[in-house]
């Protein structure tokens, strides 16, 4: 994951590196943020704490939703999800973040990511980051409890090959359909 300043007015360069990037002062390449993600699809910022939410599309058996951390090494490509995958069993995970949430491939193929919902709609989504699959058209919630786990709840199955989610001013979701390309809204 990249972070780069668009907005600087100095110099030729098209941008600029943020100066509490991890690696101004060198280790890795200046606009790098975050690493050891295998094909984010749909990242969020979580508009009341700032968190950053990402759906990390797996390899050949697991899904996987990450929170980014300035610095973080997600694992890939030696964990898929919260698996060893190269090699397949006792990989070295010294030094890496696991997911907050992961599923396998019978439950779907291809994370799509969402939002955390702080609309007024859906009172009981209140605070939950809300995600899907586009293959088996799932859509779940994530929900953190007091000691800090996370808990996947099934919130329904839509039958819609779901490319993306929305979020309008007022914090209500909606999910874009591949297949038809229609745009539905999540209602109670």
């Amino acid at each position: 994951m990249l972070r780069i300043d668009v907005d600087h007015t100095a110099g030729a360069q098209p941008y600029a590196i943020p100066a509490d990037n991890p690696f101004v002062a060198g280790g890795g390449l200046p606009e790098i943020w975050a690493w050891g993600l295998r094909n984010p699809f749909r990242f969020s910022f979580d508009t009341a704490t700032g968190r950053l939410f990402v759906g990390d599309v797996g390899q050949k058996l697991y899904e996987e939703i990450d929170i980014l951390q300035r610095g973080g090494n997600y694992g890939w490509n030696v964990m898929e999800g919260m698996h060893c995958f190269n090699p397949a069993t006792g990989c070295n995970q010294a030094g890496l973040t696991l997911p907050i949430a992961e599923y396998d491939h019978s439950e779907g193929i291809a994370v799509i990511g969402g939002y955390v919902y702080h609309g007024s709609a859906i009172p009981a989504l209140a605070g939950s980051y809300v995600f899907g699959d586009w293959g088996s058209g799932t859509i779940w919630r994530l929900t953190q409890d007091g000691s800090g786990a996370w808990q996947r709840v099934l919130l329904l199955n839509s039958g819609h090959n779901m490319s993306s989610f929305g979020r309008d001013p007022a914090g209500e979701l909606y999910l874009a359909d591949y297949a038809t390309g229609a745009i539905l809204k999540l209602t109670p």
